[in-house]
């Protein structure tokens, strides 16, 4: 039972309960190992009336299940044709072995048992009465050293409250039109759609539906050309740099809009002050467009709703918000930080950013949701530094704001938040890994303000680990010894030429670093390009291609890239390998690059520098007209021979 962590957290419960969860589990391994052949005994709906209240709460529980090979699909839980049978015999062997123990000693057995499980809530108080008994609390973990004062609680009672009332205002039908007419949604609706049909083309058995589309088009839109970042404004009167310099007193007006707190941006040149009132109402936002992550997931959340998406707003207690949208076709809530046109990457901050989670919540008009477990890979830490409120107080509290909200639901949809809420507690039980795209720095906001709150990721925090994607050649690119890769800027997409013309879409899905990097899309030029994100002195990014898996080395290197500068703007190209770094020009034209030969691994790196008022723009990647036919703006050859070392 050493083995299993999930056996010895299950051990213990106590005598009756272990024994009654016991006989379930057993059942569930022994029909999969008498009738292998059979996949109904291999799903487990995690909306079953049994699952949800004789399993779900039962510490132990469901670990075992994935321990003996069952694993997360949606809305139910499946043993995959890939587990190991035996595994599976050895989890029940231990369950019943320890089960036979009881029965013949009247005794549990004592089993040490590492770090408890985390925290979740929460099941609404008003729930049906075939699943009154679901208990909505995982093991909380070791007490802390301190008990939380009576202030700390009523600090943290009067967040949940405002947030809970707040997300009141986006469900305004007044509002939402509001934010219809500055959406341009059929646009977006039409991006979707085509985006939708190129999908399906290449995976036709892609589950996404056109509302998953529309998230990412809306986070392009919001970040790329409606909402801008503001680290201090320029001066009002003479246009200069500012300096943050305290605050200043809020007018009427600002505290109509909701901005108790005014900034003030203190110009250096002529000594006066800019305000910068921190409003916390979206209908203002819509006419600002502006702020900090606090205004972007405000006003952002406001959309998702004016476009019908299904949206949350979520708090976080080390400083920072965003959103999460349902996904009816995933039957699961995504994770959507438009400061960062970020979607479904749960493990940017805690990995990425190297933040130190405690506590985030999810509020909705009908719902507040402990959602911390889907943002953290590290929950023992995390538990550790949950020390604001004690666990069955924010239990029973999050409880009953819900039962309050829900009183004038429906039962089926009463039902329908329990079922995604059941859902959602499986998913949190078991820590994810990190994948692409959630190990990189923050990109929004200057890179002083960034570092200052140490969420640059690798550059200032050794401790995260970065690694972005690598091509790696296939089979077919082996087998004709070269790798050749296009990208275009107006289709958005790279294409593997000697790999069937495989595509990814997305210019950041195939890029191995960058840092401070967006696509800009400007409609009134119909013009697209790669730029350095507002407020950053410089901005990198690059592309890696390693051989050595394939067997394989470089031969030769031909590479052609399009850059362009304005007034001191500048774009500095290199490749590197090993420790051989050669400078190319971003003028369109084909480089060959023999040096770089028995070498196993090709990095291609613009860095964006200089540029003068909006310096932003004064160094471009990749600028192309919508209006003019399709051509690559990056071209990487690469042949490659054999490795015989």
């Amino acid at each position: 039972m050493a083995g299993s962590q999930g056996v010895s957290t299950l051990c213990e419960n106590s005598n009756e309960v272990f024994l009654d969860v016991a006989k379930l589990l057993i059942t569930y391994a022994d029909n999969i190992l008498r009738n292998p052949n059979e996949d109904k005994y291999k799903s487990i709906r995690i909306g079953n009336a049994t699952f949800s209240t004789k399993l779900l709460p039962i510490k132990g529980a469901v670990e075992c299940l994935f321990d003996m090979g069952f694993e997360e699909a949606e809305t139910h839980l499946v043993f995959p044709k890939s587990a190991s049978v035996d595994q599976l015999r050895k989890i029940r062997e231990s369950i019943a072995k320890e089960r036979d123990q009881r029965l013949g000693a009247g005794q549990p057995q004592q089993v040490s048992v590492g770090a408890n499980a985390p925290a979740v809530t929460s099941v609404p108080a008003s729930r049906p009465p075939q699943v009154q008994s679901v208990t909505t609390s995982l093991p909380a973990g070791p007490a802390p050293l301190h008990a939380p004062s009576l202030e700390s609680s009523m600090s943290f009672l009067s967040t949940l409250l405002s947030n809970f009332q707040h997300v009141l205002l986006y469900e305004n039908r007044e509002l939402q039109r509001k934010a219809l007419g500055v959406i341009p949604h059929q646009q977006l609706t039409n991006a979707a759609e085509q985006k939708l049909r190129q999908a399906k083309e290449i995976d036709p058995d892609c589950n996404l539906c056109e509302g998953d589309l529309l998230v990412l088009e809306l986070l392009r839109w919001f970040k790329e050309d409606f909402f801008s970042w503001v680290d201090c404004l320029p001066c009002s009167r003479c246009g200069g740099r500012t300096q943050s310099a305290g605050s200043l007193d809020p007018s009427t007006e600002d505290l109509r809009w909701g901005a108790q707190r005014v900034e003030n941006h203190h110009c250096q040149a002529c000594n006066h002050p800019t305000r910068f009132p921190r409003y916390n109402n979206p209908e203002k936002l819509l006419e600002t467009r502006r702020g900090r992550c606090g205004e972007w997931a405000n006003c952002f959340t406001l959309c998702c709703r004016a476009l019908g998406l299904e949206a949350r707003y979520i708090w976080d207690s080390t400083d920072h918000v965003w959103t999460e949208v349902y996904s009816a076709s995933q039957q699961r809530w995504l994770h959507c930080d438009s400061c960062e046109n970020a979607c479904d990457k749960p493990l940017l901050y805690e990995i990425g950013w190297g933040k130190k989670l405690a506590y985030i919540l999810a509020f909705s008009k009908e719902q507040v949701v402990d959602v911390t477990w889907r943002y953290s890979c590290k929950h023992p830490e995390v538990l550790s530094r949950r020390n604001k409120v004690q666990e069955p107080w924010l239990l029973h509290t999050i409880n009953g704001l819900n039962d309050v909200r829900q009183t004038s639901l429906s039962t089926e949809r009463k039902k329908e938040l329990l079922e995604r809420l059941l859902v959602e507690l499986v998913e949190f039980i078991s820590p994810k890994t990190p994948k692409q795209g959630e190990l990189g720095g923050r990109n929004s906001g200057s890179l002083a303000w960034r570092a200052a709150r140490g969420e640059t990721g690798p550059a200032t925090n050794p401790s995260v680990t970065a690694a972005e994607f690598v091509f790696v050649p296939t089979e077919k690119e082996k087998s004709g010894r070269v790798f050749h890769l296009r990208y275009s800027s107006t289709k958005d997409r790279y294409c593997r030429v000697f790999s069937d013309n495989e595509v990814i879409q997305g210019w950041d899905k195939a890029v191995w670093r960058k840092e401070s990097v967006f696509r800009k899309l400007e409609n009134d030029w119909h013009m697209v390009y790669l730029a350095r994100t507002e407020g950053s002195s410089s901005g990198k990014i690059s592309w890696k291609l390693d051989c050595a898996p394939a067997g394989m080395t470089i031969k030769t290197v031909s590479v052609r890239a399009c850059s362009q500068t304005f007034h001191s703007g500048t774009v500095r190209w290199s490749l590197q390998s090993g420790q051989k770094t050669t400078e190319f020009s971003g003028d369109g034209q084909i480089h060959s690059v023999p040096v770089l030969s028995g070498s196993s691994e090709l990095v291609v790196e613009a860095e964006l520098a200089g540029g003068d008022g909006q310096s932003w723009q004064h160094s471009q990647l990749f600028r192309q007209s919508l209006k003019e036919p399709d051509e690559s703006s990056l071209e990487i050859i690469v042949e490659m021979d054999e490795d015989n070392a």
